[in-house]
């Protein structure tokens, strides 16, 4: 990019920002401390058109086919609602494009790094509101915007105590249980598609039942017929080469940090493991497209998560 890395964005800056991220490949090396050298990353910092004072922001993360139109559909609304959007381009800076066919090349946890470097950010940032600022992200990005309210997370990402104020994943990756099940007590709203064969719906219904039983406010809304990516505008189609995760199928993280597959031993914490972990984690072809009710809806319902939550 030729632009050095922001440590803080005391003096205002807003548009292309730089600023320092990591490489882990897994979430294991997260809450190890092995996240890997240093990663210049970027991300567009936005304001809306008029705004008095310092305002909301939610950072934005997208999904394994990097941005898309209904990313930038959400975006606009979310501006329009008076908040400042922070959009991370995690596969831009790494020099990725689509992921979906092998989920290798940049991960969930790579996209955490960004997303908390974001966060340290824009927190400094004199017209932004440092105890409202809110993650929502798309499919991988939404596995991002999930995770982030666990609490080994924020704690190895965010050590000087900065926290997410509001989660909204929509389509999320909800396969990962932990055992240190300590969560940041952020509100969380999942939006997916009751059809899903993508990330299926199953696991998000059965984490964010999970952590209502514990006393921490999380939901999951499912849209009735929809698919993957309900909230665009295109035609459903069948995507015979993505990577789908198994309904039946979750992953655990222990207490030491190392992911294996629910019931077994098979560690996926490592580049080998999860392409030999793959085998039962995961399969080949998924439906993807919009269905224009569940577009309306998911609006609606991302709005009055946030509005609820990160204004007064």
């Amino acid at each position: 990019m030729g632009e050095s890395a922001h440590e803080n964005l005391r003096d205002g800056a807003r548009g292309l920002i730089a600023y320092t991220s990591s490489n882990p490949f897994e979430f294991t090396q997260i809450v190890t401390g092995e996240g890997g050298d240093g990663q210049t990353v970027f991300g567009h910092l936005l304001f809306p058109d008029v705004y008095d004072g310092p305002v909301p922001c939610i950072v934005a993360c997208h999904g394994s086919f990097n941005w898309r139109g209904h990313h930038y559909d959400h975006i606009a609304r979310f501006l329009d609602m008076g908040f400042a959007v922070f959009r991370v381009h995690t596969f831009d800076a790494r020099g990725a494009q689509d992921i979906s066919a092998n989920q290798m090349d940049v991960t969930a946890a790579m996209m955490m790094a960004d997303a908390y470097g974001a966060l340290r950010l824009v927190a400094t940032h004199p017209d932004i509101d440092e105890t409202r600022i809110g993650l929502a992200g798309w499919s991988l990005g939404g596995c991002v915007a999930l995770y982030a309210a666990w609490t080994p997370i924020a704690e190895a990402l965010a050590p000087e105590g900065e926290r997410f104020a509001a989660h909204l994943p929509v389509y999320p990756a909800a396969h990962i249980r932990c055992e240190d099940n300590r969560w940041t007590g952020a509100p969380v709203r999942i939006l997916i598609g009751a059809a899903e064969d993508y990330t299926p719906a199953s696991h998000a219904l059965a984490l964010s039942t999970d952590l209502q039983k514990q006393g921490f406010p999380a939901e999951t809304i499912a849209y009735r017929d929809a698919y993957h990516s309900f909230d665009s505008l295109e035609y459903v189609t069948f995507m015979p080469d993505a990577i789908a995760l198994e309904e039946a199928v979750t992953v655990t993280i222990r207490v030491d940090g190392s992911m294996v597959i629910t019931g077994t031993d098979a560690d996926v914490s490592t580049p080998e493991g999860r392409l030999i972990g793959f085998a039962d984690l995961a399969r080949r072809g998924a439906h993807v497209g919009g269905h224009r009710q569940a577009r309306r809806r998911a609006f609606a319902d991302a709005e009055s998560f946030l509005r609820a939550h990160l204004t007064d």
